[in-house]
């Protein structure tokens, strides 16, 4: 038995962590700011004890011990105060003297984390990185069968519409039996994706809807952003803002009564109702609002107690099938709205969505379909959920297309992709890549995070901290202690510096196509991969 300690089976050391401390105690002032700064604990002031040999310097008399005492850092083991490796120690340390560095072995962590027999739930996406997006290259360079463009000369048209595109004859048809005409937007391409109002810091969401109205009123951009499920700021709903923004309403018609009682003060109608009935990260599970966000404003806005964990509902018992829950949300959305904006479903992408989008080109009510592929997801989420189960976006998305281009409504509705789009921060060439595979637009959302705000996590599992309101940049946090470390401005500035750089780069993949109306949706033939199956599956070109 070690002195002044019991080894028990749960007892790790430093070595079994995923990630360790390393400190110097020669560049270290203890001036306490790493401590402090940990959002898990998981350093300490320690008091340490070192044995010396000391003798006289005239080499007389008999050499002795000497016990040095002395104060430094040290890292805790217990698995509950594990490191994560988000390094805000070495970030705030005025003298670069602590750093984590990942272990060189295999994480022994992960059979420490279902203590109280409760499996691991964490934020961020799953721990594989890269896909088919970032193997698919543009191989449609034209040069003499068709004029290519000078992306740096040319004015580029980069817009796409949501809403039901009704041909002139089914339109005029529709008019004469309803009265009325779908209602369609004119939007650019990359959405901000549903990220609620509970999973994201104020601070965090004010700054993405700053952004996002200085794109529109000051560089003529039409970007949007969804709420995301659970309701949103009442003065954001009365807000001449509100046109920015698509309202996402979950199916089980969670923190809706907010939204459908403010209706009568709302200046500007919403850019459109997105109602959510699953997330690719989590299909069946959907999002968890863990009880440490949920505090008095959120519980109000939501309807609920604090305290508790607010886990998504299921479908509402009142839809026991694809037809009656589209015809009763769809159509009850567009009466709310007096038919004046578009209504669209969100789904996960499985190998039933073309079960769902084979019943929205009956609805001519259905203004689109929105597919969250199975590596999106900031919210919480069981590990084997996150990593275990979901579809690809790539072929859920080509299959949907290619479903529609077969009924002959390829250009009447419009299909938005989300999932792990730039997840290796190749934004733009992911988001072409879909749309050539068949999307009208795309969501995204980790990747805002990433660059909006300086996101730590990552896919080798570094913090992924955003479901228990901790995050050490308070951008998924509820505590003020935290997310006022994030400056509302300096958030807006970087929305505004993506959108800026994705539309450069997705113009400089858009020109030599000769393309500089419209966007390239369905235009397969550009499209090539190394992958010979990939490439059998998507129906694109198998290039080596």
């Amino acid at each position: 038995m070690l002195p002044n300690r019991s080894i028990t089976p749960s007892t790790l050391c430093v070595k079994d962590l995923p990630w360790q401390i390393l400190w110097s105690k020669d560049k270290c002032t203890l001036c306490g700011r790493c401590t402090a700064t940990c959002p898990v604990n998981a350093i300490e002031l320690g008091v340490f004890r070192k044995r010396t040999l000391q003798t006289a310097l005239n080499l007389t008399g008999t050499p002795g011990n000497v016990l040095a005492v002395y104060h430094g850092i040290r890292q805790k083991t217990d698995p509950a105060y594990a490191c994560i490796g988000c390094g805000m120690c070495n970030l705030v340390c005025p003298n670069d003297a602590i750093i984590p560095a990942r272990s060189d072995e295999f994480d022994k962590l992960r059979y420490h984390i279902d203590r109280g027999g409760q499996p691991r739930r964490r934020g961020g996406r799953r721990n594989d990185a890269g896909g088919v997006l970032d193997k698919i290259k543009f191989i449609r360079i034209s040069m003499l069968t068709d004029p290519a463009l000078d992306a740096g000369r040319h004015e580029f048209e980069m817009r796409t519409l949501l809403g039901r595109v009704l041909p002139p004859e089914k339109s005029l048809q529709f008019q004469q039996e309803n009265g009325w005409i779908p209602p369609v937007r004119e939007i650019y391409p990359l959405i901000i994706g549903g990220m609620s109002f509970g999973a994201m810091s104020p601070n965090m969401w004010e700054g993405l809807q700053l952004g996002v109205t200085y794109l529109n009123e000051e560089l003529g951009i039409p970007a949007r952003i969804s709420t995301g499920e659970g309701g949103c700021p009442p003065r954001l709903l009365k807000s001449r803002f509100l046109k920015y923004v698509i309202l996402q309403i979950a199916s089980g018609y969670f923190g809706w009564d907010e939204i459908i009682h403010a209706i009568p003060q709302m200046k500007e109608d919403p850019c459109a109702i997105e109602i959510k009935y699953g997330q690719g990260a989590k299909p069946g599970d959907g999002g968890l609002l863990m009880w440490y966000k949920v505090n008095k404003l959120i519980a109000a806005i939501r309807g609920v107690p604090t305290g508790v964990n607010l886990p998504s509902p299921p479908t509402h018992q009142t839809k026991y099938s694809i037809e009656e829950s589209v015809a009763k949300m769809i159509q009850s959305m567009y009466m709310a709205w007096g038919f004046r904006v578009p209504v669209y479903p969100k789904i996960s992408a499985t190998s039933t969505s073309l079960a769902v989008l084979n019943n929205l080109t009956r609805n001519q009510y259905a203004a689109g379909l929105a597919i969250d592929g199975e590596d999106g997801g900031t919210g919480a989420a069981y590990n084997v959920s996150m990593n275990h189960m979901g579809h690809p976006i790539a072929s859920s998305v080509r299959d949907c297309y290619l479903n529609l281009v077969k009924v002959g409504q390829q250009n009447e509705i419009p299909l938005f992709a989300g999932g792990g789009v730039g997840k290796t921060g190749n934004l733009a060439a992911n988001a072409a890549a879909l749309i050539m595979l068949g999307a009208s637009g795309i969501q995204m959302g980790k990747y805002i995070m990433q660059a909006a705000a300086g996101c730590l996590g990552s896919e080798n599992d570094r913090c992924n901290i955003c479901n228990i309101g901790l995050c050490p940049k308070g951008i998924t946090s509820q505590d003020p202690r935290l997310y006022r470390r994030l400056d509302v401005d300096e958030v807006a500035q970087r929305v505004v510096d993506v959108y800026l750089s994705f539309d450069t780069e997705l113009k400089k993949i858009v020109a030599p196509l000769g393309r500089s109306t419209s966007l390239p949706i369905g235009m397969s033939d550009a499209l090539g991969i190394d992958d010979a199956a990939a490439a059998e599956r998507l129906q694109i070109k198998y290039v080596v």
